[in-house]
């Protein structure tokens, strides 16, 4: 099976794991050391496919300090042709196309088709204040349906971007352009979800187009860093829950109990609707209690997701 084939089983529930690549000095030794781990990690659960982000320093996102510093990391195309053969699920790649011409887009896409990756996430700049020369969102999509019909394209959807904007004239227009699945950042508001799923299928359903598909992102927090950092990156953790995690003897596995129970919540509320979902669990961090919470976190939700599904029929 491929991931395109598994896109097209619209009552099948997806399961993505995704990573950042290892910083940019890292030795080789330990660069390969890390591919392998993860590699044994991905290939010893259920997946449909394995994302590879894009990793970029996104100073002008907001005028508050990063909380981590940003170091650069390896390319996303360059990490993913690494894992190419070791990871056996398809591997998705992030590409940020901001100060990129035309013909180097075309030549990522050439490149990332011969190495074997079989979807690409497409983003833009982090924030509408950025601006960069280079090719728009728009053209890079165009560019991607033309040059690259054997990749599957994405984008992403960011529930919190809702409450302000429409995010799913956004979606509607990512879809015409040949974006077949969408993944959101990490969700621990799940209302905003909900609201945003409901009005998407409504949108659908008035444009006469079929949804595509929504994966619905979940991450351990296991610190107040951590959790700091989701804020800063633009997540809506609301205080209760955030004061939940914290105060847990167990701040990663509190986290994942409550990424579960939103999921179970967001499930049970868009039963009806015709939006085929998935799940994208990252593994982000450094730290040893959310890397290991982040293989929890898929094994529950997987878990979940079987069940409910065994339910319904």
């Amino acid at each position: 099976m491929t991931f395109q084939s598994d896109l097209q089983n619209r009552g099948q529930t997806l399961f993505l794991y995704s990573t950042t690549p290892p910083r940019a000095d890292i030795e080789q030794e330990r660069l390969s050391s890390a591919a392998a781990r993860l590699a044994r990690r991905a290939n010893g659960m259920a997946l449909n496919g394995v994302v590879v982000y894009d990793v970029q320093e996104e100073r002008e996102r907001t005028d508050d300090p990063r909380p981590f510093p940003f170091r650069p990391s390896i390319d996303s195309q360059a990490y993913s042709q690494r894992l190419c053969g070791a990871v056996r699920a398809p591997l998705i790649t992030y590409k940020c196309i901001a100060g990129m011409s035309e013909c180097e887009w075309e030549r990522w896409l050439c490149d990332a088709g011969a190495m074997g990756i079989e979807a690409v996430s497409v983003v833009g700049l982090a924030s509408s204040r950025m601006k960069q020369p280079g090719i728009t969102l728009t053209r890079a999509l165009e560019i991607a349906a033309e040059c690259g019909p054997q990749l599957s394209l994405g984008g992403v959807v960011i529930p919190e971007r809702h409450i302000h904007q429409n995010e799913c004239d956004r979606l509607l227009k990512k879809a015409d352009l040949g974006c077949r699945y969408f993944i959101s950042q990490a969700i621990y508001d799940p209302d905003l979800t909900i609201q945003l799923l409901c009005d998407y299928a409504r949108a659908c359903d008035n444009a006469g187009v079929a949804p595509q598909r929504i994966f619905l992102t979940f991450a351990p927090c296991g610190s107040e860093k951590t959790l700091k950092f989701m804020r800063w990156l633009g997540m809506q953790i609301p205080e209760a829950t955030a004061q939940r995690i914290l105060t847990a003897e167990a701040p990663a596995a509190e986290s994942v109990s409550i990424c579960v129970e939103n999921f179970q919540r967001i499930q049970e509320a868009v039963a009806e609707l015709s939006i085929p979902l998935g799940v994208n669990v990252e593994s982000v961090s450094a730290r040893k209690d959310e890397s290991m919470g982040a293989v929890d976190l898929h094994r529950a939700l997987f878990d979940l997701s079987e069940t409910y599904i065994g339910r319904r029929l």
